[in-house]
Formats: structure tokens, sequence, C-alpha cells
């Protein structure tokens, strides 16, 4: 991945993921959590799965990002971009949209304070 797509894809990313690492991992041990998103064969869910990858990214140095990280890092944007699109009307403080969104690093309540 080129320089340039790495920073762009950095800043895109630490603006949409707005959860510290020690609040997503904690949120990561909830029964809620572990309910949102689309599950493959009773297992962990993707976005779930996603969300340990993501503490690791926001703790890891920046020097030591692999393409995959960066790879990956572009897939959360993409998703919390669609995601947001999506949004329900009423009040979606506990909606499995609030929840899956959580999962991927990305409390929209976080918004609108």
């Amino acid at each position: 991945m080129e320089p340039e797509q790495r920073q762009e894809t950095w800043d895109e990313f630490r603006e949409l993921v707005n959860m510290k690492p020690d609040d997503l991992e904690q949120w990561l041990e909830t029964e809620e959590s572990r309910s949102a998103g689309q599950h493959k064969d009773g297992g962990e869910s993707t976005g779930h799965a996603s969300g340990r990858r993501i503490a690791g990214i926001l703790r890891a140095k920046r020097d030591d990002l692999s393409d995959d990280d960066y790879a990956h890092m572009r897939k959360v944007v993409g998703y919390i971009h669609r995601h947001l699109a999506q949004r329900p009307s009423g009040d979606v403080r506990d909606s499995r949209w609030r929840h899956s969104l959580m999962n991927w690093g990305h409390d929209p309540l976080e918004d609108e304070t």
C-alpha cells in the first residue's frame, strides 16, 4: 500500500473509530456485543471478531501496522460509513444497530455529545 493510501486510511479510521481500546474490549465482553451482528455457524459474529482486531490495531504502534492491518482498517471504515447511513428512527441507545456499530469500534452516541 502506498504511503498516501496509508495516511488516508489512518486518518479515516482514527476519525470513525471513536472508542478507546479499553472501552472496546470491555464492550466486547458484554452479552449485547456477543448477540449483535451476523453469526456464522453459531460462532463469533464478524463484527465481534473485527472488534478484537480493532482493539489490537489501536494499541499497536503505527509503524508496526502491516498492509493487512491497513486493509482491515479500510474494511472498518467502509462498514461504519454504510451502517451509519442506515440509522433507524427513534431512540437507538439499546438497538442492535448501535451494538453492531460498537463492535466495529464506533459508538454513534459519542457523536451526539
